[in-house]
């Protein structure tokens, strides 16, 4: 499947080359597969090809929309970074919808917009607060 996916995504970059050219307005190839990178939420094309080629680990993908808790706090979000770390763990970062207060004080708050951790097989952080919880859960 994955290689359907990165056959199509080329496709549609060849395609958009081949608009433009009709249109009057002739970009290269390369330009064009940078366009629908971008288009598609990614930075550039590497970035977008790796994720199409290898998904990192446990189902994940860049740019996909991922819930779960994170320090006990509700959070939704997209994928923005991946990087295996060994056989069965995963570094995730998400880019969060809405900010979550990671303090548990009356007092003050530390609001994130980002979150990362190191995940296990089971979709739940390594990392643990000190009652057991995992900081990040997206089982």
């Amino acid at each position: 499947m994955i290689g359907k996916d990165i056959k199509a995504a080329k496709a549609q970059a060849h395609r958009l080359a081949d608009a433009m050219k009709r249109a009057g307005q002739p970009i290269s190839l390369s330009r064009a597969y940078e366009i629908h990178a971008q288009a598609s939420g990614h930075a550039d094309w590497n970035t977008m090809a790796a994720g199409l080629r290898a998904p990192v680990g446990q189902g994940f993908a860049l740019g996909d929309v991922v819930r779960g808790r994170y320090m006990g706090q509700p959070i939704t979000g997209r994928v923005h970074a991946l990087k295996r770390k060994g056989a069965e763990h995963v570094e995730i970062e998400i880019a969060l919808d809405s900010p979550v207060d990671v303090v548990q004080s009356a007092a003050f708050s530390s609001l994130r917009r980002r979150v990362r951790a190191t995940l296990g097989p089971d979709g739940r952080s390594v990392g643990r607060r000190s009652d057991g919880v995992a900081h990040l859960d997206l089982s």
